[in-house]
């Protein structure tokens, strides 16, 4: 959150003098109301503006997670951090927009009601990554949110089925049909399956809802042609690729239209 904070002897008169006046006193007589997923998110958020209160004297922060743990309380869930409301150093925003985009796809496939409490771990360890990295000034502290952040995001990825085909997914950046570097690690790593277990490949391309339906077939199209460029480029056989493209016909996050998801700007690889 782009903010200015104050620190050392100001937030040291603030505590002598007694006036605070932060939220996170509003928390401790809530009873949280509505789902286990926003109960758990309560508690999350409640943890960190006490953190933020009373440990770190941010007096900011404290009252930005109160109000998500207030939302909580009353059954709505926040959603995680919106990355463009906050001032992150240009070379974590990739990461971090990966980051976000699974998170969403997770939750949206149900993972608060299947896992409430991890859920709930892995959307507040997101924001406090997302919160830490603005800062960027304690290591220590950046990295227990965002190793707390993909520990909870491990565990919430479903089991595999026996025999499921593998499925690779590279995501784009908004009207890009451009595979970016860890596209081409994923691409990499599909090739490396493959070689394995002697599947071919099945490209999908998809858009996301911003822009006219048509224009977004035609973009799907070319995601999943610019996959196949890469995978021809590497000594994939063309007679083992195969090329479809959907639009904003089946999104991995539904939005309404007109909205710019980034994790529906993607293109799957199914390994078979």
């Amino acid at each position: 959150m782009i903010k200015t904070k104050v620190f050392g002897a100001l937030a040291a008169i603030s505590l002598l003098a007694g006036c605070v006046g932060t939220k996170v006193e509003t928390l401790g007589g809530m009873e949280p109301s509505g789902s286990a997923f926003t109960a758990a998110l309560f508690d999350e958020y409640k943890a960190l503006s006490e953190f933020e209160a009373y440990e770190m004297y941010d007096w900011i922060d404290a009252d930005y997670y109160a109000e998500k743990a207030s939302m909580a309380a009353a059954g709505e869930a926040p959603e995680p951090a919106v990355l463009e409301n906050w001032d992150i150093p240009a070379e974590y925003v990739g990461e971090l927009t990966e980051a976000r985009a699974a998170l969403v796809s997770v939750l949206a496939d149900g993972a608060g009601d299947r896992a409430p409490e991890t859920a709930a771990r892995a959307q507040a360890k997101f924001d406090c990554w997302v919160e830490q990295q603005e800062e960027n000034f304690q290591p220590e502290h950046i990295a227990a949110c965002k190793d707390g952040f993909w520990a909870a995001m491990k565990e919430l990825q479903p089991a595999p089925m026996a025999m499921a085909p593998a499925t690779y997914t590279i995501l784009f950046a908004f009207d890009s049909s451009v595979v970016s570097e860890n596209g081409m690690k994923i691409i990499d790593a599909a090739i490396a399956e493959a070689s394995r277990t002697g599947a071919g490949f099945a490209l999908t391309g998809h858009a996301d809802r911003a822009g006219p339906e048509d224009y977004n077939m035609k973009l799907s199209l070319r995601r999943a042609e610019a996959v196949r460029a890469v995978l021809l480029d590497k000594g994939v056989d063309a007679g083992a690729i195969s090329v479809a493209a959907r639009g904003e016909s089946e999104p991995a996050v539904p939005t309404a239209d007109g909205v710019a998801e980034r994790a529906n700007r993607r293109v799957e690889i199914l390994l078979q």
